[in-house]
């Protein structure tokens, strides 16, 4: 075993004079880090984004007097509130080009085919989160996993030099003990990330029922109208 000085305790030298399988463990859970952090800054960006194109699509909209020319010119946006809008556009023109007209089947079918819609948005947004999940609840195991590796080692050890002095053991202890940092390290983040993340995803999907009850209640009126 090497000696206890500083240097031999840093964290690049515990990694160095490690187990080849605790060097697994530590570049798995090193990844599994890097991985959370590009997952956190890309959603994060994401949700800023989304939720100011909702807010500029819902303005808009509201100052819109003419469903039909509002669709024409944004229905095409590359938003979640656009694609929930034109949904009901869409079901709205095909259940309302026909010569008899069902009132109830329509009001029924809009619901439906706006809700698939918000359904389908949030399901998009979530797509990276069980990754999150999954480290949050994994990485602390996979620590544990190289700590209990590298303690066998300092028992290996005291038995090969029949010595129980630290400056036998402490390598292998300090080791292990970095395995289970560095699965805190990836899964303490990543748990944060998921918790904060999924509450953004559920103010949006209220903010997208809300929208969708909205626009439902537009075309009900414009329905009666008929």
């Amino acid at each position: 075993m090497l000696n206890t000085d500083a240097a031999t305790l840093s964290p690049i030298a515990l990694f160095l004079q490690a187990d080849w399988v605790v060097k697994l463990v530590m570049l798995g859970l090193i990844l599994a880090s890097v991985w959370t952090w590009m997952i956190i800054i890309g959603f994060s960006s994401r949700m800023r984004g989304t939720n100011n194109t909702i807010r500029r699509f819902e303005r808009d909209f509201r100052k819109s007097d003419n469903i039909d020319d509002f669709h024409r010119v944004r229905g095409d946006d590359d938003s979640p509130v656009a694609r929930v809008f034109a949904a009901g556009v869409t079901e709205w023109r095909r259940s309302t080009g026909q010569r008899s007209i069902d009132r109830d089947g329509t009001r029924e079918r809009l619901a439906t085919v706006m809700g698939a819609a918000v359904a389908a948005e949030v399901d998009r947004m979530a797509d990276r989160l069980n990754i999150l999940a999954t480290i949050g609840s994994v990485a602390p195991f996979v620590g544990l996993f190289g700590t209990v590796w590298g303690i066998m080692r300092a028992f290996t050890a005291i038995a090969g030099e029949q010595n129980s002095s630290l400056a036998v053991v402490a390598p292998g202890i300090a080791e292990a003990l970095f395995a289970t940092a560095l699965g805190l390290f990836a899964a303490i983040p990543a748990v944060i990330a998921y918790n904060r993340f999924s509450h953004s995803i559920n103010r949006v999907e209220a903010r997208l029922s809300r929208f969708a009850d909205g626009f439902h209640t537009t075309l009900s009126r414009q329905l009666e109208a008929r």
